[in-house]
């Protein structure tokens, strides 16, 4: 292949790395004066502009020896990826303003979301692992750029948890590579498909240290522990990046391991795999849920809310191994609504938590006297993350419910029982926050005025949640498109 295709094919990556280099030189050079967030978002938009590219002119495929594949899945996960940290860059200009790291802040953001394209494109055991502690070196430094105990706490926390996470999918990766004789993950999928039955167990074993792994990326119960407590402390842009482009770049890992890797349903290990992911899914949701219940700081309500969320999403990850489908679409579009949701939430938390000066419930009363669009926009999300009409939460809770329903599978079909449960418990303390913006008494009447960028991310992201849950068509088109690139 020549060495423009090559371009092509890893175009996203490369840009987004040069954009990180040139952003730290700027900041070296020209200090404070460097117009780094700008930088930031032409890096974005240009990796944004390559990954449609590579669609108009056909790149599709493997390259380098096979350790990276582009399609319309990875192209998918790279315009999400790059759109999610282009809004935590606006939104939160003012805030990186003030960062004494500032280069640092933006050079590491693009560093993270560059590492985690080459993630989603990964086709090799050795490629995905690089890519993943890439992309994990940057948000244990971005945790704790802001040099505060709290924050310094939260990056110590999220290192040491995700360096055991590290050991542990590296021992299941061994395990794999042990049995196959091979990294790649064809080759690993013919290896299963070809399996005799006797192989089962050590593929359920290493399959079990993989999904430890990666289920610390994804924040799912029992590999949470770290989500509360860096939600809280990290800078709230962090967290916001952090609870949705890390977690979709997790989801995207493992569907790309279950169709590339595991040979797709029906092999050895497809029902184990459902069953130990609905398992995932109906504790995360508990968990998460009955948390969230009992907090009054709403960074660690949006920490354990972000865990019942990765429960409602392992849902369609468990329907996927149970040969439904729609599962790898509604879990893709399920990403694509949560982006939207979590990041509006997450950035007016982030637009009016200092100027109150308080992260704690409480000091919320009222706030739709005092910030009436920021309380609507994030009444609307808190709205859609319970799955209320006519959110895209509610058309994403269907459609991923649906795809498990659709199984026929009885255990699949007490699962949604239990989601269904779960969105009814969650409903309490997002609502509740929702009561306390709107009819308590505000403790202070002073107006609290949102700066134009967090003002214009937060209606970009309210109108996402509106259009995708009264018209969803355009999003699930994108998402089934996206998910038929792993079927072939």
């Amino acid at each position: 292949m020549s060495t423009l295709a090559t371009a092509l094919y890893i175009g996203p990556a490369l840009l987004l790395y040069a954009g990180a280099g040139l952003v730290l030189l700027a900041d070296l050079v020209q200090g404070r004066r460097a117009p780094v967030g700008l930088l930031s978002l032409l890096a974005l938009l240009l990796a944004a502009c390559a990954a449609v590219l590579q669609i108009g002119a056909g790149a599709d495929g493997p390259i380098l020896h096979g350790a990276i594949v582009v399609d319309r899945f990875s192209v998918f996960f790279t315009l999400l990826l790059t759109a999610v940290t282009a809004a935590v860059i606006v939104a939160t200009s003012e805030w990186a303003a003030r960062v004494e790291d500032r280069g640092e802040f933006y050079g590491l953001l693009l560093v993270a979301v560059g590492s985690m394209v080459l993630l989603v494109q990964a086709n090799d055991l050795i490629t995905l692992f690089v890519a993943l502690e890439t992309t994990s070196l940057a948000q244990f430094i971005l945790a704790g750029i802001a040099r505060s105990d709290r924050s310094s706490e939260a990056g110590l926390k999220y290192l040491l948890s995700g360096a055991v996470a590290a050991a542990v999918l590296l021992y299941g990766f061994a395990f794999l590579f042990g049995m196959a004789g091979t990294t790649s993950l064809p080759g690993i999928a013919e290896f299963v498909r070809s399996g005799p039955e006797g192989l089962r167990l050590p593929l359920i074993m290493a399959f079990v240290f993989v999904a430890a792994g990666i289920g610390f990326k994804m924040a799912i119960f029992p590999f949470h522990a770290w989500v509360p407590d860096v939600y809280q402390g990290a800078p709230t842009p962090v967290a916001a990046f952090l609870s949705v482009a890390s977690k979709a770049a997790g989801f995207a890992i493992v569907l790309r391991l279950f169709y590339a890797g595991l040979g797709g349903a029906s092999t050895l290990i497809t029902e184990d795999w459902a069953k130990l992911f609905a398992v995932f899914a109906a504790l995360s949701m508990l968990f998460g849920n009955l948390g969230a219940l009992v907090q009054t700081d709403v960074k660690r309500i949006l920490g354990y809310s972000s865990i019942a969320q990765a429960g409602n999403i392992a849902v369609g990850v468990a329907a996927v191994a149970a040969e439904s489908t729609i599962g790898p679409s509604g879990v893709l579009f399920f990403l694509g609504t949560y982006a939207a949701t979590n990041l509006g939430a997450f950035l007016a938390v982030n637009a009016v938590s200092a100027r109150l000066g308080s992260d704690d419930i409480a000091a919320y009363a009222g706030l739709l006297r005092r910030a009436p669009m920021t309380a609507v926009v994030l009444s609307l999300c808190l709205a859609s993350l319970t799955g209320l009409p006519p959110t895209a939460g509610f058309i994403a809770k269907v459609y991923v419910f649906n795809s498990a329903i659709q199984t026929a599978q009885p255990w699949l079909v007490a699962l949604v029982a239990i989601a269904v449960l779960n969105t009814a418990i969650s409903a309490f303390y997002y609502l509740r926050w929702v009561r306390t913006m709107i009819l308590d008494e505000p403790q202070d009447a002073t107006p609290i005025e949102t700066p134009g960028g967090a003002q214009a991310v937060l209606l970009i992201a309210s109108a996402g949640v509106l259009f995708f849950g009264l018209w969803p068509a355009p999003l699930i088109a994108a998402a089934q498109r996206a998910a038929a690139a792993l079927l072939v």
